[in-house]
């Protein structure tokens, strides 16, 4: 059809064109020919030297734009609007003012579903897995609460009880992770009041608990039975008669603990090192060739135990001390007990060993079982005072019979005890 053009005479209808909107495109392509820009415009150019040239073919039914100002489009034929699609107008392509560009009329002012996923903030799911998961409790363990959680089949869980969360914590406390290698001294002035016992119990408990297995050495220049009492005699002479005093003639040549545990007694996770038998021996061990043994282990083992026999003035014993983190004090109820755990405790204070004294680990053993004519409270007090923590190990034919010491056949309390020592002994590594 036709397109209308507007009458050159008329100066009403000079600044409105008359269109016939054929279809869409074409009065999108009017609208945007017709619209003013907000900024001035530029002087009117040439389309070939305003725009590159663009390789849109020649329609036949246009007429060439003029030298002059174009004037507004009255019409646009149906093939312009078709080929609109595909090419752009010699005043639309023309390059863009310094005008901000204009926001689309159909862009919604309301954040989307997307916006607002993408604003939220991610959940932490490391630090709070509770966001998603309920918090499940603990299943108690014997008593009326563990009774009932076993009747009912887990429907009804009260959770454990004071008793059993006080077990849980001192479990935490022994299998805290540790960063590096730890030693602790276990020591008495007095033989027969269960230093030996102690090592063993608290060596077991530590593995029981912890996920690294721990390490005992036997230090005893008195014919130590660390090994004896942990394996119980039978088994031990059944085993490879290795002692400290072979694994420091092969030191050099051991690089990897495959070949540290040819000399090395095992009950359960619990690696043991076995004291020279031999009196003349074993007293010759000195505090330079405990270090290269402490250096050893230290590769190895993050916690380990020594256990020094009787006295504080032996050869090993100032490389003992030196290499110690903390100390155990062993001490029975009887008076003379009590007397030289403090004694103890003064010599390492004035010996340059403050420290190892102020942080020290007294635990009083009632080996024999005492009459009722000891003070026990009394005893506790007297001691109590001069070191970090007091610990008391009940009367335990386990422990007071000198033979294989297990945690399976001790009292419960005696057992506690023990996990009270290694927690006391962990917390201890700073």
């Amino acid at each position: 059809m036709p397109a209308i053009t507007p009458s050159p005479s008329s100066s009403n209808d000079a600044g409105k064109p008359l269109t016939r909107r054929s279809s869409w495109a074409e009065a999108a392509a009017v609208a945007d020919a017709t619209k003013p820009s907000r900024a001035p415009s530029p002087a009117p150019v040439a389309p070939a030297e305003s725009a590159p040239a663009q390789s849109t073919p020649a329609q036949p039914d246009r007429a060439p734009a003029p030298d002059s100002a174009p004037e507004p489009i009255a019409s646009v034929p149906a093939a312009t609007a078709r080929s609109a699609r595909g090419a752009v107008a010699p005043e639309a392509a023309a390059p863009a003012s310094d005008a901000p560009a204009e926001t689309p009329a159909f862009r919604r002012s309301r954040p989307t579903v997307a916006d607002a996923i993408a604003e939220s903030p991610m959940p932490d799911f490391i630090s709070s897995p509770g966001l998603f998961v309920k918090e499940q409790k603990p299943r108690p363990v014997g008593g009326f609460r563990g009774a009932l959680y076993n009747l009912t089949g887990g429907a009804w869980n009260l959770g454990p009880g004071p008793k059993q969360r006080q077990e849980d914590e001192l479990g935490r406390r022994i299998s805290r992770q540790l960063q590096g290698s730890y030693n602790t001294a276990i020591l008495s002035l007095k033989g027969g009041i269960g230093k030996t016992s102690t090592t063993v119990g608290v060596g077991l408990t530590l593995a029981e608990y912890r996920g690294d297995a721990p390490c005992a050495i036997d230090a005893n220049p008195d014919s130590g039975d660390l090994v004896e009492r942990a394996l119980g005699e039978g088994i031990y002479q059944q085993a490879s008669p290795r002692t400290i005093t072979d694994l420091l003639e092969n030191i050099e040549s051991i690089n990897s603990l495959t070949a540290l545990a040819r000399y090395m007694h095992h009950a359960g996770r619990l690696h043991l090192i076995a004291g020279e038998q031999d009196p003349e021996v074993s007293d010759s061990l000195t505090a330079e060739e405990y270090l290269r043994i402490r250096k050893l282990i230290s590769s190895y083992y993050s916690v380990a135990l020594t256990d020094c026999g009787t006295g504080v003035t032996h050869n090993a014993m100032s490389g003992i001390l030196q290499s110690a983190d903390n100390l155990v004090i062993a001490a029975g109820y009887a008076v003379s007990g009590a007397k030289r755990a403090r004694s103890t405790l003064h010599w390492l204070a004035s010996h340059g060993y403050e420290d190892l004294a102020r942080n020290a680990i007294v635990v009083i053993t009632d080996k024999d079982e005492v009459s009722s004519r000891v003070d026990k409270d009394a005893i506790e007090e007297h001691l109590s005072g001069i070191c970090r923590e007091l610990i008391a190990v009940p009367h335990d034919r386990g422990v007071a019979d000198g033979d294989l010491v297990t945690l399976d056949v001790l009292k419960p309390e005696t057992r506690r005890a023990y996990k009270e020592i290694a927690a006391a002994i962990v917390d201890g590594y700073r």
